[in-house]
């Protein structure tokens, strides 16, 4: 039952001291929460400048833990080894929690088969969002995307700056592959798509759930907001989507994929299309083709 898994310990990590008030933003967001976690756990990178910097920084309710190794994946997984509570979230340090964030996510443990929950991340534009940037690409900049489920529903796996899972899985099926996934401010990412794939498969009859209703907002920096980046990051999902092809138990799972690439083809492209007289539209659809191809062509030089 829910009661038995109260216990949430919560997940920070960051690799810069240049993300200070972001870091402080969610660590506040998850002191306001009408399910008050367990513990707020700050993961940091094995620099001892970085790590002088928050201890100064962060009062001592929050955990700080050194990680083993630079890269989330590691960061991630030097939290879960820390953490105390039976179910472990996630959230990104430049993510702020609605106050029903934990709430929304741990009511979804009363199913014993859901082995894991996640939820949206809408974006948090510093500017306002470009016109050539349409919402399908929102993944991008670490957000939920336009193709999404609009309720309740069960997914392959979470959004990574919005997750939870119980703690008994890490023990049962392993850690994330830190070979996949950010470091620093090489765009990589997956690791929470590899490690769910991995857990469905072992664990016979599990789930996981995506609840919309579960909001973390995600800031959206100047930097996220230009072709460049856009670029960049579209070529390195495909090549993260090729490691993930690659790892073992996972090679066959690109479901999630297929059904967004059948959204762009049956819903994104001809709704704008039917608009192609709007420099708004028009714009967008040589974003998605960009962007598109840009994956495919990552997928293709990684596999």
């Amino acid at each position: 039952m829910v009661d038995d898994l109260a216990r949430v310990s919560v997940v920070v990590s960051t690799y810069t001291p240049e993300r200070l008030q972001s870091v402080l933003d969610c660590i506040h967001s998850l002191r306001m929460q009408t399910l008050l976690p367990y513990e707020i756990i700050l993961v940091l990178d094995p620099d001892k400048d970085l790590v002088e910097f928050y201890r100064s920084k962060v009062t001592s309710d929050v955990k700080i833990v050194v990680s083993d190794e630079k890269g989330l994946s590691n960061a991630r997984n030097s939290g879960i080894k820390s953490a105390g509570g039976e179910i472990i979230a996630f959230i990104d340090d430049d993510a702020e929690a609605d106050r029903k964030w934990l709430e929304r996510l741990l009511v979804h443990y009363s199913d014993s088969d859901v082995i894991g929950v996640g939820g949206s991340a809408k974006a948090l534009w510093s500017k306002k969002r470009p016109i050539w940037f349409p919402e399908e690409l929102d993944w991008i900049v670490g957000c939920s995307y336009k193709g999404l489920p609009e309720e309740v529903s069960v997914v392959r796996n979470p959004i990574g700056c919005n997750m939870s899972f119980r703690k008994v899985v890490f023990s049962e099926v392993g850690i994330f592959n830190s070979v996949i996934g950010r470091v620093g401010k090489k765009l990589l990412g997956s690791e929470e798509t590899e490690f769910s794939i991995r857990a469905l498969s072992r664990m016979s009859g599990s789930k996981i759930v995506y609840d919309p209703s579960a909001i973390v907002y995600h800031k959206v920096d100047s930097i996220r907001q230009n072709l460049r980046y856009v670029i960049i990051r579209s070529f390195y999902e495909g090549v993260s989507k090729a490691l993930v092809s690659c790892a073992q138990e996972s090679s066959s799972d690109l479901s999630t994929e297929s059904h967004y690439l059948k959204y762009l083809l049956k819903v994104a492209f001809p709704s704008r299309l039917k608009r192609l007289y709007k420099l708004e539209s028009l714009a967008q659809i040589i974003t998605l083709l960009l962007s598109t191809f840009l994956v495919f062509l990552g997928y293709v030089k990684r596999g």
